[in-house]
């Protein structure tokens, strides 16, 4: 889906025993919500997919890969405001 996909994609690499995955998770939700025409939302969990999370050097959780076109464009690692989250966003959908 991801590399593959038409629209822009936001990653959402998380473990459920990450306490910061569990508030940025909503926070992405909502915000890639707003844009729902224009972006995409995956989500990672490090546990169950390792091999992925090695693959694109994840090191820590949260960790979030920004790709359009299927090349990652952009990423964060922690957690983040809204206002961070929805810039992020922005920037990777080019609004």
């Amino acid at each position: 889906m991801v590399l593959k996909s038409d629209l822009p994609v936001v990653v959402d690499f998380k473990a459920s025993w990450c306490g910061p995955c569990k508030m940025l998770e909503p926070r992405l939700e909502i915000i890639v919500s707003k844009y729902a025409e224009k972006v995409h939302l995956a989500k990672v969990d490090i546990d169950e997919n390792s091999e992925i999370a090695m693959n694109h050097d994840v090191q820590a959780v949260p960790h979030v890969l920004g790709y359009r076109n299927g090349q990652p464009q952009k990423s964060f690692t922690g957690l983040k405001d809204e206002d961070q989250i929805e810039s992020f966003v922005k920037e990777l959908i080019g609004s």
